[in-house]
């Protein structure tokens, strides 16, 4: 009898036994049945993960010799090179750059004064070259499209004071994208943008301004939720209140790389599996958490694929995205080649890794009909570890490199997380640093995504569909998404 520890043993060298231990069905009847025999390739892609996992190494050493990654950089190439150097040698015999060309944007100075005292603030993406703005500051509250209406005849020419997050009174409001809001800014004629962020401890929060990744004509600059409330108990006061925002910053073009990994298919080798993330991350600090987990542990993935010589249906292609901060700059180059090359309908599903750690289940994006097969899965790697949660949902949304995919029809997932409340608070902001960084959770991410990887792949049937334009159209409509792709600029539908 093959023992669990000789079955790594005779994997390592004897690929056609590798054949016939993973052909059998992680499949989907027709009878909508699970055949999900996948217990004995969970445990050997458990145990390979817990035993030789280097994701965790990987991040430590990239964030300690290139720091920062942000696209266009000479640390961003860095970058690039570090993992298209890495998936070689993990044993990947088809790695390519994908170059793209993109605008470059690169904070300089920026000071802010309040009625002539300076405050700390950090300059938004794609905000203008040189700026230097004053004006009569007008609170905006959570910046939704209802306030921007309710104070409209109000706007113009002011530096509009708002919320990165919703106001409590807004809690149950659709929150808007920072870009949204500083483009609704834009519409009604404000001078400038002051955001408040919403996490204590004097964190300034960055990110693009604007919806296009083009630079936007005005100023836009975060100051912290502290600076924030004692700004807005001056304005409860009645004290009038003018700002001046003046800034430089660099732009200018550049090619970015995004880096792609192949592994072959089999019998469905013309169906491929997308498992992304970006590489990319701001120049604040190291990017560790956004998202060095993430990508770090789409290699390692894609290491343990390799290390055990893994059969798959379907075609996979691990691709690490650059340029996600500054617009989903790589995303849409990616899909707009494919859409160019014809091969757009050969993707069947896009799982996308941002700012994930501690997996402990699966969002569907509003793919409710992978619920089922996505339950079995889970229900399978919890038999594996009975800590995995299988917290699985279904809410769609926007502005992560899964977008671009999910407006050409294509269905996508992400994994649900569970970190540290601290870890959050540190999103695109100068406390993003490698010691946020658990090692466990890494582990986790990389175990149980490889193991609902594995299953996709191999899947008879994916109960989710490419959908047709027009049902695209409806599934975004129905999940409220419409507003904030016109204020995007990527609503491609007539709009009534």
């Amino acid at each position: 009898m093959i023992t669990f520890r000789n079955k790594i043993f005779y994997m390592r060298l004897l690929p056609s036994l590798i054949i016939s231990v993973f052909l059998f069905s992680c499949g989907h009847k027709n009878d909508e049945k699970q055949e999900l025999p996948c217990s004995d390739a969970f445990s050997l892609i458990n145990e390979e993960v817990l035993k030789h996992s280097e994701a965790y190494q990987n991040l430590q050493q990239a964030t300690a010799t290139i720091g920062h990654r942000l696209t266009g950089t000479e640390n961003g190439n860095k970058a690039e090179e570090f993992v298209f150097s890495l998936f070689k040698k993990y044993g990947f015999s088809e790695v390519q750059y994908l170059p793209f060309e993109a605008n470059s944007w690169l904070r300089l100075s920026v000071k802010t004064s309040i009625n002539g005292e300076e405050i700390k603030t950090v300059s938004l993406a794609h905000t203008p070259v040189k700026a230097d703005t004053t004006a009569q500051v007008i609170d905006l509250g959570s910046g939704l499209q209802s306030d921007f209406s309710k104070f409209s005849e109000n706007i113009k020419g002011k530096i509009v004071l708002m919320n990165i997050n919703t106001l409590f009174s807004d809690s149950s409001s659709m929150n808007l994208h920072r870009s949204e809001k500083t483009e609704l800014a834009i519409k009604y004629g404000a001078a400038g943008v002051l955001f408040i962020n919403g996490v204590p401890g004097e964190v300034l929060l960055t990110g693009t301004a604007s919806v296009t990744g083009e630079l936007i004509d005005i100023p836009a600059v975060c100051m912290s939720l502290e600076s924030g409330n004692k700004l807005r108990e001056r304005m409860a006061k009645g004290e009038k209140i003018q700002a001046r925002i003046e800034m430089n910053n660099y732009s200018n073009k550049i090619m970015a790389r995004n880096v792609v990994a192949t592994w072959p298919g089999t019998e469905k080798s013309n169906e491929v599996i997308i498992i992304g993330g970006h590489l990319d991350s701001w120049d604040l600090a190291t990017g560790a958490i956004d998202n060095g987990i993430g990508s770090f542990s789409i290699i390692d993935i894609a290491r343990t694929f390799s290390a055990l010589r893994l059969t798959t249906k379907r075609t996979i292609k691990f691709v690490l995205f650059m340029g996600e901060e500054e617009g989903l700059l790589g995303s849409k180059a990616l899909v707009k080649k494919a859409k160019e090359l014809g091969g757009i309908s050969t993707i069947k599903y896009m799982l996308n890794l941002d700012m994930t750690g501690n997996a402990n289940g699966f969002n569907l994006y509003g793919r409710d009909e992978m619920m089922s097969y996505t339950d079995s899965i889970c229900n399978i790697i919890k038999m594996i570890d009975s800590t995995f949660a299988s917290n699985n949902s279904s809410s769609a949304g926007l502005h992560s490199d899964h977008q671009p995919f999910m407006l050409e029809g294509i269905p996508v997932l992400a994994p649900n997380s569970n970190m540290n409340k601290e870890v959050y608070n540190c999103y695109h902001s100068s406390c993003d640093h490698f010691e946020l960084v658990n090692e466990n959770d890494m582990t986790n991410n990389v175990r149980f995504v490889s193991m609902f990887l594995f299953a996709l792949a191999n899947t008879n049937t994916i109960p989710a569909k490419h959908f047709s334009e027009n049902e695209t159209q409806n599934f975004l409509i129905k999940h409220q998404l419409k507003e904030k792709l016109l204020l995007g600029k990527e609503w491609k539908w007539a709009v009534e």
